[in-house]
């Protein structure tokens, strides 16, 4: 077993000003509008797709920019739900311009909460790991198999998203493999929410497409889990082996 290397102290200087930075932005956020947070807050707890529309349906022009920042911003944050307003903007914008907006948003909500988390959890975790050889037979797989775990991980529609991306901050996986995971994974799993969700709001206009996709997804998602499975068993096996494959 290879000896974990800790990061440099340099890096602790980087993530004290990644942070201080980060608060100043917060601050100056709600220096500009006060309001900003408690309305992020309660859009996002709300449940209300309804409310959500016609929050973004009031900045007329900017709408699309507007709702990419709220939804980068709950993705950010990492414990708000974001299916709410994926879901209005499919009733905003339509469907495929609703999936797009939130898709795009979403990966990049992701992505900077992922780079949030890894600054400020890693360090711990990494000493947290180094005690334990289980866990540290577990960190080198996700290194060695990041990519195709947070790809599956991704494209699994409703699974909260913040657990996924605190799970690939404390792990080995590279940001390059979990940018690119989630820019793939998050296509499908947010098209299924926003699909699936403007669907459930126009119910008797959508009830026959509404079943068809719920149907063909669940065969789509099951036949990826017989994949998904067959290749970590696979590679289980390969490690068992050769523990260096």
């Amino acid at each position: 077993m290879k000896e974990r290397k800790f990061s440099p102290s340099g890096e602790g200087l980087v993530q004290v000003i990644a942070g201080v930075l980060f608060v100043v932005l917060l601050i100056i956020i709600n220096i500009v509008d006060p309001t900003f947070y408690p309305t992020m807050w309660h859009l996002a707890t709300s449940g209300s797709m309804e409310e959500i529309a016609e929050y973004i349906q009031g900045y007329g022009p900017m709408a699309m920019v507007v709702s990419m920042l709220l939804d980068i911003f709950v993705n950010a944050v990492g414990f708000l739900p974001s299916i709410f307003i994926s879901t209005a903007n499919g009733l905003v914008f339509g469907m495929w311009p609703g999936i797009i907006i939130s898709w795009l948003a979403e990966t990049i909500g992701v992505v900077i909460s992922f780079y949030i988390m890894r600054y400020f959890l890693r360090d711990a975790a990494d000493k947290l790991i180094s005690k334990s050889t289980t866990l540290m037979k577990v960190d080198d797989f996700s290194g060695n198999n990041g990519f195709v775990v947070m790809l599956f991980a991704r494209s699994l529609p409703y699974f909260p998203s913040g657990v996924i991306t605190a799970l690939g901050a404390i792990s080995k996986i590279k940001p390059r493999d979990y940018i690119l995971a989630n820019l793939i994974g998050k296509f499908p799993s947010t098209a299924l929410e926003v699909a699936i969700g403007t669907d459930i709001v126009n119910f008797q206009e959508n009830m026959g497409r509404l079943g068809i996709i719920v149907l063909v997804a669940a065969i789509v998602y099951f036949i990826l889990w017989k994949v998904y499975k067959r290749y970590i068993n696979k590679r289980n096996a390969e490690r068992e082996h050769d523990p260096n494959a």
